[in-house]
């Protein structure tokens, strides 16, 4: 009977032949239409999958090619962290040894640079999403750690600044220059109780006397202004005054001659006069005094220039001894 379908007819006790109806063949050929276009979908989908088009294939090539540069990028900020904490731990070292001051908190150093809604943004990435996050963080802390670093870098400047304008500014040379003393500076008459040379009577001496010929120059032992220019025929005689700051003033008295005048600024070792023998005197020196925060202190301590340790702690013994003072 081959694909023909037949039926038995009660009627004419006969097989006859099925004939289908139009309504059947077109669901018949809809069913077929459907499990084709089913099957080719399905075979799309999986060719799609399997095998990429040229666009995909440049889209992934490029995907590819950003996730390794932003891996280099994460190994280069992490590199830069790397110097960055080593220039904060100098800095440190710095601040202590130096100046006696303890640098940048280092929980404020190392820590965070918001909470973690601040990188949700990345989430939205199917791609590298994570990657860009972690790199993202990384540029932040370097960003709060540089700003951190060039207030750091800012005070210690400041430090330093400040600290050369003290080392300039504080007494630390002598008056009159070893090589123009008329004596062994080992023999110059120091700080303490000595016999006045006019009075005959012993009296604290508050200075040191730098005996030199008249009209040898006497220069400023430290940058400052100058407060006091007085001429006088008795006591200092003609002699300055210079506020060094940090509590310092200096006294240079008995001048022959004054070459600078009240409110002038000077250098350490500019020349503000000439030795001379003014005032109560007997005889041609630089009587020198080192006051600080408004008491004496012994001038000894203030004449640090072109002396070993050794020969330094030789003079601070020999101006020790009582002797007679020219003033």
């Amino acid at each position: 009977m081959g694909s023909n379908k037949y039926y038995f007819n009660s009627h004419t006790l006969q097989y006859e032949k099925a004939e289908k109806t139009l309504r059947q063949r077109i669901f018949r050929g809809l069913a077929i239409a459907v499990a084709l276009l089913f099957t080719f979908s399905l075979l799309f989908v999986l060719v799609s999958r399997l095998i990429d088009t040229p666009e995909e294939r440049d889209l992934k090539d490029k995907i590819e090619q950003m996730t390794m540069v932003m891996t280099d990028m994460g190994e280069e900020f992490d590199a830069m962290s790397m110097v960055l904490d080593n220039l904060h731990e100098r800095d440190a070292n710095i601040h202590k040894v130096m100046f006696g001051m303890e640098p940048v908190d280092n929980a404020m150093w190392n820590g965070g640079t918001g909470g973690a809604e601040k990188y949700t943004q990345f989430e939205q990435f199917d791609y590298n999403g994570e990657q860009l996050k972690a790199i993202k963080q990384k540029a932040d802390k370097l960003k709060s750690q540089l700003a951190l670093q060039s207030m750091s870098l800012d005070t210690l400047e400041s430090l330093a600044v400040t600290r050369e304008n003290k080392l300039n500014s504080i007494p630390s040379i002598k008056p009159v220059r070893a090589d123009k003393l008329k004596r062994k500076i080992e023999l110059l008459s120091g700080f303490g109780f000595r016999i006045h040379p006019i009075d005959k009577v012993r009296k604290m001496h508050y200075g040191i006397d730098f005996t030199a010929p008249t009209g040898t120059p006497i220069h400023a032992t430290g940058k400052g202004t100058v407060i006091k220019v007085k001429k006088s025929k008795s006591g200092f005689g003609h002699h300055v005054k210079i506020d060094h700051g940090f509590g310092y003033v200096t006294l240079y008295a008995h001048m022959s001659t004054i070459d600078v005048k009240e409110g002038q600024e000077v250098q350490k070792g500019e020349v503000i006069g000439a030795v001379g023998n003014t005032g109560r005197s007997t005889a041609a020196h630089c009587h020198y005094e080192v006051h600080l925060n408004g008491s004496p202190v012994n001038p000894i301590y203030f004449c640090h220039d072109g002396l070993t340790p050794e020969e330094y702690e030789e003079l601070v013994k020999k101006a020790s001894v009582a002797n007679h003072s020219f003033d």
